[in-house]
Protein backbone atom coordinates (compact mmCIF):
# COMPACT_ATOMS: atom_id res chain seq x y z
CA UNK A 1 0.00 0.00 0.00
CA UNK A 2 1.28 3.45 -0.91
CA UNK A 3 2.15 5.48 2.26
CA UNK A 4 0.42 8.57 0.83
CA UNK A 5 -2.99 6.92 0.48
CA UNK A 6 -5.22 6.98 3.54
CA UNK A 7 -6.25 3.69 5.11
CA UNK A 8 -9.58 2.27 4.01
CA UNK A 9 -12.59 3.29 6.04
CA UNK A 10 -14.00 0.42 8.03
CA UNK A 11 -17.00 0.31 10.29
CA UNK A 12 -14.72 0.26 13.36
CA UNK A 13 -12.84 3.42 12.29
CA UNK A 14 -15.98 5.48 11.75
CA UNK A 15 -16.97 7.29 14.90
CA UNK A 16 -20.56 6.86 15.89
CA UNK A 17 -22.49 9.69 17.48
CA UNK A 18 -22.79 9.41 21.24
CA UNK A 19 -25.91 7.79 22.55
CA UNK A 20 -28.54 10.05 24.00
CA UNK A 21 -28.02 10.42 27.73
CA UNK A 22 -30.64 8.77 29.88
CA UNK A 23 -32.27 10.48 32.82
CA UNK A 24 -30.13 8.38 35.15
CA UNK A 25 -26.96 9.59 33.40
CA UNK A 26 -28.11 13.22 33.65
CA UNK A 27 -28.70 13.03 37.41
CA UNK A 28 -25.04 13.38 38.39
CA UNK A 29 -24.50 16.10 35.79
CA UNK A 30 -27.42 18.21 36.98
CA UNK A 31 -26.97 17.70 40.73
CA UNK A 32 -23.28 18.62 40.51
CA UNK A 33 -24.23 22.22 39.65
CA UNK A 34 -26.55 22.61 42.65
CA UNK A 35 -24.33 24.14 45.37
CA UNK A 36 -21.41 22.53 47.16
CA UNK A 37 -23.72 20.03 48.84
CA UNK A 38 -25.06 19.04 45.42
CA UNK A 39 -21.50 18.59 44.16
CA UNK A 40 -20.70 16.27 47.07
CA UNK A 41 -23.95 14.34 46.53
CA UNK A 42 -23.13 14.03 42.81
CA UNK A 43 -19.70 12.64 43.72
CA UNK A 44 -21.32 9.99 45.90
CA UNK A 45 -23.86 9.07 43.22
CA UNK A 46 -21.12 9.03 40.57
CA UNK A 47 -18.93 6.70 42.64
CA UNK A 48 -21.70 4.07 42.47
CA UNK A 49 -22.26 4.32 38.71
CA UNK A 50 -19.67 6.18 36.67
CA UNK A 51 -20.75 7.80 33.41
CA UNK A 52 -18.84 9.92 30.93
CA UNK A 53 -21.48 12.66 31.16
CA UNK A 54 -21.31 12.73 34.95
CA UNK A 55 -17.50 12.84 35.00
CA UNK A 56 -17.46 15.63 32.40
CA UNK A 57 -19.84 17.84 34.36
CA UNK A 58 -18.15 17.08 37.68
CA UNK A 59 -14.91 18.41 36.15
CA UNK A 60 -16.72 21.49 34.84
CA UNK A 61 -18.30 22.15 38.23
CA UNK A 62 -15.02 21.64 40.08
CA UNK A 63 -13.36 24.14 37.74
CA UNK A 64 -16.15 26.67 38.21
CA UNK A 65 -16.02 26.22 41.98
CA UNK A 66 -12.25 26.81 42.07
CA UNK A 67 -12.60 29.81 39.75
CA UNK A 68 -15.25 31.31 42.04
CA UNK A 69 -12.89 30.89 44.98
CA UNK A 70 -10.05 32.57 43.05
CA UNK A 71 -12.29 35.48 42.03
CA UNK A 72 -13.51 35.86 45.62
CA UNK A 73 -9.95 36.06 46.93
CA UNK A 74 -8.58 38.13 44.04
CA UNK A 75 -11.64 40.34 44.13
CA UNK A 76 -10.52 41.75 47.46
CA UNK A 77 -7.78 43.58 45.56
CA UNK A 78 -10.28 44.96 43.05
CA UNK A 79 -12.45 46.31 45.87
CA UNK A 80 -9.65 48.72 46.76
CA UNK A 81 -9.93 50.43 43.38
CA UNK A 82 -13.06 52.63 43.38
CA UNK A 83 -15.59 52.31 40.57
CA UNK A 84 -13.35 50.67 37.92
CA UNK A 85 -12.36 47.82 40.24
CA UNK A 86 -15.95 47.40 41.37
CA UNK A 87 -17.17 47.26 37.77
CA UNK A 88 -14.51 44.67 36.85
CA UNK A 89 -15.46 42.55 39.83
CA UNK A 90 -19.17 42.80 38.99
CA UNK A 91 -18.40 41.76 35.39
CA UNK A 92 -16.43 38.76 36.62
CA UNK A 93 -19.26 37.63 38.90
CA UNK A 94 -21.81 38.10 36.12
CA UNK A 95 -19.66 36.06 33.70
CA UNK A 96 -19.22 33.25 36.23
CA UNK A 97 -22.97 33.17 36.87
CA UNK A 98 -23.61 33.02 33.10
CA UNK A 99 -21.08 30.16 32.77
CA UNK A 100 -22.78 28.31 35.62
CA UNK A 101 -26.17 28.66 33.88
CA UNK A 102 -24.69 27.47 30.56
CA UNK A 103 -23.14 24.45 32.25
CA UNK A 104 -26.38 23.60 34.02
CA UNK A 105 -28.37 23.88 30.78
CA UNK A 106 -25.88 21.60 28.99
CA UNK A 107 -26.26 19.07 31.83
CA UNK A 108 -30.06 19.22 31.59
CA UNK A 109 -29.84 18.59 27.83
CA UNK A 110 -27.39 15.72 28.39
CA UNK A 111 -24.64 17.42 26.37
CA UNK A 112 -20.93 17.32 27.08
CA UNK A 113 -20.48 20.96 26.13
CA UNK A 114 -17.81 22.91 28.07
CA UNK A 115 -18.51 26.37 29.41
CA UNK A 116 -17.08 29.12 27.16
CA UNK A 117 -13.43 30.15 27.41
CA UNK A 118 -12.48 28.25 30.57
CA UNK A 119 -14.35 24.96 30.17
CA UNK A 120 -11.84 23.30 27.80
CA UNK A 121 -9.06 24.19 30.25
CA UNK A 122 -10.95 22.48 33.08
CA UNK A 123 -11.18 19.29 31.02
CA UNK A 124 -7.46 19.48 30.27
CA UNK A 125 -6.38 20.32 33.83
CA UNK A 126 -8.56 17.73 35.55
CA UNK A 127 -8.04 15.13 32.79
CA UNK A 128 -9.26 11.78 34.06
CA UNK A 129 -10.49 13.02 37.42
CA UNK A 130 -13.82 11.35 38.26
CA UNK A 131 -13.43 8.68 35.53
Amino acid sequence: MDPTTPPPVTSSSVSTPPAVATAEDKTVAIVSYLTLIGFIAALIIHSNKKTRLGAFHLRQTLGLFLTVMAVAIGGLVLLIIPILGWLCLAALWFALFAFWVMGLLAAVKGEMKPVPFIGPMYQKWFGTTFD
